[in-house]
């Protein structure tokens, strides 16, 4: 019994450490594959983050290209240059615009100065708009038709982004600002605070306005861009005259033509200014003297008459 009794215990004592064993050997693997799950896991959250990161880095890179391209320059530029026609040229830069979707804005002519009528030449200034996408390429075909290189040419480019920006986000503020008024203005139970909302909600409208007016303003600015064209002939060459005596004594025989001339001119102009004169001053003032002196005569002779003198 007692033999029994011992082998029972130790089997009992065998069977509890093999159960110990297999359960700590399980409580391991549990360990181990929690363990793997937990490294999936995170290595899942890291990829995850990473893919969040690329995927704003792409976001912010196609924000900047759009930026990039959306950018608002006003561009302007004034060119002034010499052509053999400015009226041939006034044309061909007007087909150029039109052919660029752009157009004429004003053109104005002036005749420039000069003594001899045969020498006087036109001035054409030309006020161009073209889309801001053509204005390097319209200007290149502009310069084009000039006789050489321009004689003053001056581009500028205004970035009204940031402005334009700006104005997009006060009227948004303002748009919503106007909501809340117009919900406020339903709610209110008197007359005097719904015409203190509607006074209100006058200004926002008007802010509003003045604030879309500059934007649009904006856009048409930097969507078209002014080329200004000054147009001239060229300047004529002046020959430089000799020196000498023959050349001297020319220059004093057509100086002294021309002071005779004058002279001869002036005579002929003072007679002829002073025929009205005569007829209308002297021929009458002098009919009328004479008629006094023979009326004063007339008086005298029969005053004699009238009194005859006794010897």
């Amino acid at each position: 019994m007692k033999s029994r009794t011992i082998l029972l215990s130790v089997l009992s004592v065998l069977l509890v450490g093999f159960t110990s064993c297999g359960s700590a050997r399980q409580d391991s693997a549990q360990a181990v594959a929690a363990s793997e799950q937990k490294t999936q896991v995170a290595e899942g959250l890291v990829a995850n983050a990473q893919l969040k990161q690329v995927s704003l880095t792409d976001s912010l890179s196609a924000e900047e290209t759009t930026a990039a391209v959306d950018r608002k320059i006003i561009r302007n530029a004034d060119l002034t240059m010499e052509v053999p026609s400015t009226t041939t040229t006034q044309h061909q830069i007007a087909s150029i615009a039109e052919s660029h979707g752009g157009f004429v804005v004003t053109s104005e002519s002036k005749q420039r100065d000069n003594t001899e009528p045969a020498k006087r030449t036109l001035d054409i200034k030309l006020v161009v708009r073209i889309p801001e996408n053509q204005f390097f390429t319209t200007l290149d075909q502009i310069r084009a038709l000039g006789t050489g290189t321009a004689k003053e040419e001056k581009i500028t480019g205004q970035d009204v982004t940031e402005e334009f920006i700006d104005l997009e986000a006060r009227i948004k503020t303002q748009k919503a600002l106007e909501a809340q008024f117009l919900l406020i203005m339903r709610q209110a139970g008197k007359i005097s605070d719904a015409l203190e909302v509607q006074r209100q909600l006058a200004d926002v409208r008007s802010e509003i306005e003045k604030l879309e007016g500059r934007k649009r303003f904006l856009e048409n600015r930097s969507s078209l861009a002014t080329i200004t064209v000054n147009l001239e002939t060229p300047t004529p060459i002046v020959p430089v005259t000799s020196t000498g005596f023959k050349s001297s004594l020319r220059d004093a025989v057509a100086n002294s033509v021309e002071i005779g001339s004058a002279i001869l001119l002036f005579f002929v102009r003072f007679a002829i200014g002073m025929v009205p004169v005569f007829v209308l001053v002297l021929l009458p003032g002098g009919l009328l003297v004479r008629y006094f002196i023979r009326r004063m005569k007339r008086l005298r002779l029969a005053a004699a008459l009238a009194n005859p003198v006794t010897e």
